[in-house]
């Protein structure tokens, strides 16, 4: 009995093992997930893309052109935030699951280099590709996912459903004027993103619950953290390669140290407390699927769009250092600064237990409020208005340090006995 017992034993195991071998799907059981260099070598397209978006928002700041790439935009970060869900559940360390990826890498190409003619010539590409992107993978996840998480495959062939609905819009857009195509691709667009705040409705199929989405929250703050360092990188590519093409006068110095200073002032904002507690946060929330699709995948637009945002605004305060600020500097440098701050505000208000928005970053939003207006007016020069910028992200952020790493009265005991420590010498 007990050879048999053990032999029962041991065929238990075996088959475990087999099933294992033969799943494409991870193991993390909702907890970690580690993120794999495939993932890592797949977003270096959207490092392209999101240069490419700011090089159209560049060329076209008009109030046309910002509805433009606000369409674009938003269909960038939908199709790397749908991939991140998928890469979530699927492993990337099998072959099945790399060959989808790396096709999906492609298709995320073709669509960044029709980024900058998306509303003229290329439109055709760029539509093609979003459309068969979102609709590939999610077919292919849906197989995928049916062997072994029958609840998670049914939802994916809802979102395939809410893609279709979508995808005539798109389609329609191409082939008609482009005066008109940011009407149809506009509507596609909120199609879309009206799926997950539903629950992807569809009849016969029944409705999304979001206690199904059994994922890795910590793997899914770690691949949206990336992102925002591919987005702050961005910024740092357009600054480095126009400061580059430039004479080196001083005032131009100055602007690069300016646009440097911003995208380090916003890293520190984001990860020094707003990523990890977020973090821990959907690691330990038992609605983990709710808290990735508000905290992650919505209130992360703002934050990631402010920075491409000011990105182009360090751009313009590079090659106009020396003029008046103009009302395109204004929109640009203090839209992009309200966008950043009230998406982040929002973001750790999401994982503040006490449900509050930080007073710091609101009182940093109104600053750049009051920013805008003066550079609009014509009030102050460019370089004004880039070192007011910095001053407000400075603001926020060392009023937050100071508040969460030991408190107003300890920072300024410590500078006291500083100062009485160097007067001794």
């Amino acid at each position: 009995m007990a050879e048999a017992r053990r032999g029962g034993i041991g065929a238990a195991i075996a088959a475990a093992e087999a099933k294992s071998r033969r799943s494409l799907l991870r193991n993390h059981g909702g907890g970690h997930a580690p993120v794999s260099f495939l993932e890592l070598f797949f977003d270096l397209v959207f490092v392209f893309a999101i240069t490419q978006l700011s090089h159209f928002l560049k060329d076209h700041l008009t109030w046309l052109g910002f509805a433009q790439a606000l369409v674009l935009f938003l269909a960038v970060w939908w199709a790397w935030m749908y991939t991140t869900w998928a890469t979530n559940w699927a492993d990337p360390e099998r072959f099945e699951i790399r060959i989808m990826l790396l096709a999906l890498m492609a298709l995320s190409l073709l669509m960044a280099v029709a980024l900058p003619y998306g509303f003229s010539k290329y439109a055709w590409l760029f539509a093609a590709s979003y459309v068969l992107l979102q609709l590939g993978r999610t077919v292919f996840m849906s197989f995928v996912l049916y062997r072994e998480q029958q609840a998670n495959a049914r939802n994916m062939m809802r979102i395939a459903v809410w893609f279709c609905y979508a995808a005539p819009f798109w389609l329609i857009g191409v082939l008609r004027p482009e005066d008109e195509r940011l009407a149809w691709w506009l509507l596609a667009v909120v199609i879309e993103y009206l799926g997950p705040i539903t629950l992807f409705p569809v009849p016969g199929l029944g409705r999304s619950k979001a206690s199904d989405w059994d994922i890795s929250g910590s793997h899914m703050a770690e691949r949206c953290g990336l992102f925002i360092i591919i987005a702050l990188g961005e910024g740092i590519i357009i600054t480095g390669a126009t400061f580059a093409d430039a004479t080196m006068e001083s005032g131009r110095v100055l602007a690069f140290c300016l646009a440097f200073l911003s995208s380090v002032l916003m890293w520190w904002l984001y990860f020094d407390l707003g990523q990890k507690r977020g973090s821990d946060h959907i690691s330990e929330n038992a609605e983990v699927g709710r808290v990735a699709r508000n905290a992650y995948t919505y209130l992360h637009m703002p934050i990631v769009l402010g920075i491409v945002i000011l990105a182009v605004a360090d751009a313009k305060l590079l090659d106009n250092w020396y003029k008046p600020a103009d009302g395109k500097l204004a929109l640009v440098m203090c839209g992009g600064g309200v966008l950043f701050l009230v998406g982040l505000g929002l973001f750790k208000r999401n994982s503040n237990p006490l449900g509050n928005f930080p007073l710091s970053h609101l009182v940093g939003t109104l600053l750049f409020v009051g920013l805008g207006i003066a550079a609009w007016k014509g009030m102050l020069t460019t370089l004004q208005v880039g070192g007011m910028g910095v001053a407000a992200f400075a603001v926020v952020s060392g009023w937050e340090w100071v508040s969460y790493h030991g408190g107003w009265k300890e920072r300024i005991d410590d500078t006291v006995a500083w100062f009485k420590l160097a007067s001794q010498y």
